[in-house]
Protein backbone atom coordinates (compact mmCIF):
# COMPACT_ATOMS: atom_id res chain seq x y z
CA UNK A 1 0.00 0.00 0.00
CA UNK A 2 1.24 3.55 -0.87
CA UNK A 3 1.00 5.96 1.67
CA UNK A 4 2.11 10.02 1.19
CA UNK A 5 2.25 12.24 5.03
CA UNK A 6 1.98 15.80 4.53
CA UNK A 7 3.36 17.83 7.42
CA UNK A 8 3.97 21.87 7.51
CA UNK A 9 0.61 23.10 7.66
CA UNK A 10 -0.09 25.85 10.22
CA UNK A 11 -1.46 29.76 10.80
CA UNK A 12 0.49 32.35 9.39
CA UNK A 13 0.33 36.17 8.35
CA UNK A 14 0.10 37.73 5.22
CA UNK A 15 3.12 37.96 3.45
CA UNK A 16 5.02 35.02 5.35
CA UNK A 17 5.82 31.85 4.58
CA UNK A 18 5.59 27.28 4.99
CA UNK A 19 6.92 24.69 3.73
CA UNK A 20 5.16 21.67 3.21
CA UNK A 21 6.65 18.15 3.21
CA UNK A 22 5.27 15.04 1.37
CA UNK A 23 7.02 11.92 2.86
CA UNK A 24 6.57 8.77 0.25
CA UNK A 25 6.21 5.27 1.40
CA UNK A 26 7.87 3.49 -1.40
CA UNK A 27 11.06 3.92 -3.24
CA UNK A 28 9.14 3.44 -6.90
CA UNK A 29 8.37 6.86 -6.26
CA UNK A 30 11.65 7.91 -8.39
CA UNK A 31 9.60 7.59 -11.51
CA UNK A 32 6.04 9.05 -10.40
CA UNK A 33 4.90 12.41 -10.67
CA UNK A 34 4.56 14.46 -7.62
CA UNK A 35 2.13 16.49 -7.35
CA UNK A 36 -0.05 19.54 -4.65
CA UNK A 37 -3.22 20.52 -4.89
CA UNK A 38 -5.48 22.56 -2.35
CA UNK A 39 -9.26 22.69 -1.36
CA UNK A 40 -10.42 26.16 0.25
CA UNK A 41 -13.69 25.88 2.17
CA UNK A 42 -16.59 25.64 -0.11
CA UNK A 43 -14.42 25.62 -3.42
CA UNK A 44 -13.69 22.09 -5.18
CA UNK A 45 -10.18 20.90 -4.90
CA UNK A 46 -7.29 23.04 -7.48
CA UNK A 47 -4.10 22.03 -8.72
CA UNK A 48 -1.22 23.78 -7.38
CA UNK A 49 2.42 22.35 -8.56
CA UNK A 50 3.33 19.12 -9.73
CA UNK A 51 6.77 17.51 -10.71
CA UNK A 52 8.05 14.30 -12.22
CA UNK A 53 10.65 13.17 -9.73
CA UNK A 54 13.44 11.82 -12.09
CA UNK A 55 13.32 14.41 -14.24
CA UNK A 56 12.88 17.47 -12.14
CA UNK A 57 10.76 19.20 -15.07
CA UNK A 58 7.91 21.44 -13.00
CA UNK A 59 4.16 23.34 -13.26
CA UNK A 60 2.33 25.56 -11.31
CA UNK A 61 -0.76 27.11 -11.19
CA UNK A 62 -0.83 30.58 -12.43
CA UNK A 63 -2.20 31.94 -9.23
CA UNK A 64 1.04 30.44 -7.19
CA UNK A 65 3.71 31.30 -10.12
CA UNK A 66 6.74 33.50 -8.65
CA UNK A 67 5.36 32.62 -5.08
CA UNK A 68 5.28 28.87 -4.35
CA UNK A 69 8.19 26.06 -5.23
CA UNK A 70 7.80 22.58 -5.55
CA UNK A 71 11.16 20.29 -4.86
CA UNK A 72 12.04 17.14 -3.61
CA UNK A 73 14.87 15.24 -2.17
CA UNK A 74 15.69 11.69 -3.50
CA UNK A 75 17.42 10.49 -0.53
CA UNK A 76 14.61 11.50 2.22
CA UNK A 77 11.99 10.12 -0.68
CA UNK A 78 10.17 13.57 -0.41
CA UNK A 79 8.43 16.43 -1.78
CA UNK A 80 8.24 19.79 -0.72
CA UNK A 81 6.12 22.73 -1.18
CA UNK A 82 7.44 26.25 -0.59
CA UNK A 83 4.93 28.80 0.04
CA UNK A 84 6.61 32.54 0.06
CA UNK A 85 4.51 36.20 -0.22
CA UNK A 86 1.45 34.29 1.30
CA UNK A 87 -2.00 35.65 0.89
CA UNK A 88 -5.20 34.87 3.04
CA UNK A 89 -6.75 33.54 -0.62
CA UNK A 90 -4.30 30.47 -0.18
CA UNK A 91 -5.87 29.69 2.73
CA UNK A 92 -7.38 26.32 2.15
CA UNK A 93 -6.24 21.85 2.66
CA UNK A 94 -3.36 21.48 0.78
CA UNK A 95 -2.80 17.49 -0.46
CA UNK A 96 -0.09 15.91 -1.61
CA UNK A 97 -0.63 13.17 -4.79
CA UNK A 98 1.35 10.99 -6.91
CA UNK A 99 0.58 9.11 -10.32
CA UNK A 100 2.71 7.19 -12.28
CA UNK A 101 3.80 9.32 -15.33
CA UNK A 102 1.92 7.24 -17.87
CA UNK A 103 -1.51 7.75 -15.84
CA UNK A 104 -3.81 11.35 -16.22
CA UNK A 105 -5.23 10.26 -12.68
CA UNK A 106 -3.89 10.74 -9.35
CA UNK A 107 -3.50 7.77 -8.09
CA UNK A 108 -2.20 8.27 -4.33
CA UNK A 109 -3.48 11.05 -1.97
CA UNK A 110 -2.49 12.35 1.25
CA UNK A 111 -4.59 13.25 4.02
CA UNK A 112 -4.14 16.99 4.18
CA UNK A 113 -2.37 19.63 5.74
CA UNK A 114 -4.33 22.62 7.05
CA UNK A 115 -3.04 26.04 6.19
CA UNK A 116 -4.19 29.61 7.35
CA UNK A 117 -3.03 32.51 6.10
CA UNK A 118 -4.24 35.88 8.52
CA UNK A 119 -5.08 39.11 6.84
Amino acid sequence: QVQLVESGGGLVQAGGSLRLSCAASRRTFSSYVMGWFRQAPGKEREFVAAMRWSAGSKTYADSVKGRFTISRDNTKNTVYLQMNSLKPEDTAVYYCAARPPEMLQWAYWGQGTQVTVSS
